[in-house]
This record gives C-alpha cells, sequence and structure tokens, in this order.
C-alpha cells in the first residue's frame, strides 16, 4: 500500500513522500515514489522532442506516481507561451499514462487552467502544490477538480476552505519536516498532527485510486 505525507518535495531521500525529480537526473531508489517533469524555471524554451521522450521513458516506471514538477510562473522563467506550451505537453503525457499532474502556479490559476480546458484535457487531475494564494483562488481551483497541497506559509482561510479530501501538504524545498508543517496545518485546522497526516495519507491514496479509476 502507498504510504504518501509529503506530496511535494525535492529531498532524494525522502520516504513516504512524493520526490519531484528532473528526467534528466531520474535515478529511482528502492522504497521511494517520484514525479518526474520539468520546471517551469528550469530553461523549458530549450527542451526539445528528444527531451520530452525521455519524459514519456521516465514516467513509465513504476516507482513514479505523477508527472511534474510543472506549471507556469507569471514572475520568472521562459515566456508565457513557451511554459504554456510545455505544461501542455506534461498534461497529454499524464492523460495518456492516467497520472495527475503536479503544478508549480504562481499568478496563473486561470491560464493553467484555461490550457487544460483548450486541450480538452479536464480530466487530468492537478495537484496544485504550494498553495498560498487566497480562499477565493482555492475555491476556484476546487471547482475545477484540482487537490490542493500546503506547505509551511499558506492562507489560513484558503486552508480552511479545502476539504480534507483535496487536501495534502508538502515540504517542497524547504528545511522543515513534514511533521512541522503537519503541526501548522493542524492549528488552523483545528485537528491533531497526528489525525491530519493520517488524514492526508488517506486523501493520497485515494486520488491516486480515483485517477486509476479515470
Amino acid at each position: 500500500m502507498i504510504h504518501i505525507t509529503d506530496s511535494h518535495t525535492h529531498r532524494q531521500d525522502a520516504a513516504a513522500a512524493l520526490i519531484s525529480v528532473d528526467p534528466r537526473r531520474f535515478d529511482p531508489q528502492p522504497g521511494l515514489f517520484y514525479s518526474v517533469g520539468f520546471h517551469p524555471w528550469d530553461e523549458v524554451d530549450r527542451l526539445n522532442d528528444e527531451d520530452f521522450a525521455l519524459l514519456a521513458q521516465c514516467a513509465r516506471h513504476p516507482q513514479v506516481l505523477a508527472i511534474g514538477e510543472t506549471g507556469i510562473d507569471r514572475l520568472r522563467g521562459a515566456a508565457l507561451e513557451v511554459q504554456r506550451a510545455a505544461l501542455l505537453r506534461h498534461m497529454q503525457l499524464a492523460h495518456d499514462l492516467g497520472l495527475p499532474v503536479v503544478v508549480h502556479n504562481v499568478r496563473a490559476t486561470q491560464d493553467i487552467l484555461a490550457t487544460r480546458h483548450q486541450a480538452r484535457l479536464d480530466d487530468v487531475t492537478l495537484i496544485i502544490h504550494g498553495m498560498r494564494g487566497n480562499a477565493h483562488v482555492a475555491r476556484t481551483l476546487l471547482d475545477a477538480g484540482c487537490y490542493l497541497s500546503y506547505g509551511p506559509r499558506f492562507n489560513a482561510e484558503a486552508l480552511r476552505a479545502t476539504p480534507l479530501n483535496r487536501l495534502l501538504i508538502e515540504t517542497d524545498d524547504s528545511n522543515v519536516t513534514i511533521t512541522d508543517v503537519a503541526t501548522l496545518v493542524a492549528q488552523a485546522l483545528g485537528l491533531t498532527p497526528d489525525a491530519l497526516l493520517t488524514r492526508v495519507s488517506s486523501t493520497f491514496r485515494s486520488l491516486m485510486l480515483d485517477v486509476c479509476r479515470g
């Protein structure tokens, strides 16, 4: 049974976590789970068909549970259209393989949802990592079927607007542990850290089952 409490981390030795890695550096280790993708900061304007072929190859590895981190960042990285095109290719691969997509979203909620919708890929499940938007943004993403993953910094109103069956937590590239994040999030929700960790693990398993059934 897959047991994931940290839905997004860049620590390459993290257990009970979904480890985000560039396919060019994918080196799966026993007992660990991964998402593979090209981060929008990583010169996505230089990617070619060979790079995306490598992504597709890595994505078929049995320890890969998601595509990403990919996404759109309006404050950093390549031109918007370039980022959108790269995101679309990740989404198309996720659709083909029946995997969710871990999404980097900086002031680009409508861009991301429009990219998915215009390509008729609304069945692709998105995990919005590092969610820091307000409650309105949270509801927009939730209405679009997204899962929201919260780190150590978050908008409390957005957090409370997120149903537990769509709520995940993460460490990303911070120095805190997932227990530290769980403590912060649980306090805001009036739960115990242990109860929250149990719930997010259950939510992640349900997410994977729902994607597989889809």
